[in-house]
């Protein structure tokens, strides 16, 4: 029993399966912290500048498609990490079309990570600047509350569209500011931050992922070498036995 638990828990890719948890945990919190950050900021436009955001729907289906994309993706790798580990490797990878196509898996899936790694360091540092931005309303909210003034949002006009009044990116109401800061601003941020710290997340994941691969690939290209060599010694034996035979 002890010595078949053994060979089980050798058969395990413990890296890349690692790899996989952390892939699958960062997406997950960024795919609820978007959503929710999103419909926040819906509701924020709509109640206090009367803008409607139909975008918006369309990019909250976009966070669920990259969450199926990811698990699909993580499950992938992860299922060839169990074909290149422990004995597994070695009944799998006997003939040469095995080898090759495992070979050409495993260097197919690094070019996918490495796309979708520079994908996401794009979105973390999309959501960086998101998060800087929200950060200064949350500072100007702190303001408006001890000096009982109007928050100006004149200097980001390119946040509206064109048409739009200066007068309108003034919020001056009381119920106005609350719904700005209180049910917008703050619950957002909040939101967006735990996106950009699952994002980092995400592409330590696909880091690592990478030298899974990587590492991967070498062990099914030295497993064709070591076959090759296993194949000379077995007719080496053979050769040695028929001399042998042919002696006596």
């Amino acid at each position: 029993m002890p010595d078949c638990c053994q060979s089980c828990m050798a058969r395990i890719p413990y890296a890349t399966l690692i790899a996989t948890l952390m892939c699958l945990l960062g997406v997950g919190i960024f795919c609820g912290t978007m959503y929710r950050g999103a419909s926040l900021t819906v509701i924020m436009m709509d109640q206090v500048f009367h803008l409607r955001l139909i975008w918006i729907e369309a990019v909250q289906m976009i966070f669920v498609i990259i969450a199926a994309g990811m698990a699909a993706l993580g499950f992938m790798i992860l299922f060839v990490g169990f074909l290149a580990t422990g004995a597994t490797r070695y009944k799998v990878y006997r003939a040469w079309r095995s080898r090759v196509g495992g070979r050409i898996s495993c260097a197919v899936l690094m070019g996918i990570t490495y796309l979708l790694n520079f994908v996401w360091t794009l979105i973390l540092c999309f959501l960086v600047i998101v998060t800087f931005i929200y950060t200064m309303f949350w500072n100007m909210c702190s303001s408006v509350e001890q000096s009982l003034s109007c928050i100006d949002l004149t200097q980001f006009h390119f946040m509206f569209p064109p048409n739009t009044k200066l007068e309108d990116m003034k919020v001056c109401e009381k119920y106005e500011i609350k719904a700005f800061c209180k049910d917008g601003v703050e619950p957002a941020e909040v939101m967006f931050i735990l996106a950009t710290l699952s994002t980092l997340l995400v592409i330590l994941s696909l880091v690592h992922y990478l030298m899974c691969l990587s590492a991967n690939y070498a062990h099914i290209r030295d497993h064709e070498k070591f076959q090759e060599l296993q194949e000379i010694q077995n007719l080496n034996e053979l050769e040695y036995s028929a001399t042998s035979k042919d002696r006596f």
